[in-house]
């Protein structure tokens, strides 16, 4: 059993838990109907340990979440 800790999740989805939860669940019916898995992964894993996977490395996160990431990374260039 993988552990993935649910505060670095929550950064990826601009500390939204239902925003998680749909874009793990959205994710995981990708990778369950043929998607390429975008971090390496073991071939009997489950797909939605897989989507979290890809959320954790930062391979998938919302719009809302990128932004936030883009603008934390502009004011620290700017300091």
């Amino acid at each position: 059993m993988v552990y993935l800790p649910v505060e670095d999740l929550l950064s990826k989805s601009a500390h939204s838990s239902y925003k998680l939860v749909t874009m793990a669940s959205r994710r995981a019916l990708e990778i369950a109907n043929g998607s390429p898995k975008l971090v390496e992964a073991p071939a009997n894993e489950k797909s939605a340990t897989t989507a979290l996977r890809e959320i954790m490395a930062g391979k998938v996160m919302t719009k809302e979440a990128a932004d936030i990431m883009e603008a934390e990374a502009k004011s620290k260039k700017s300091k």
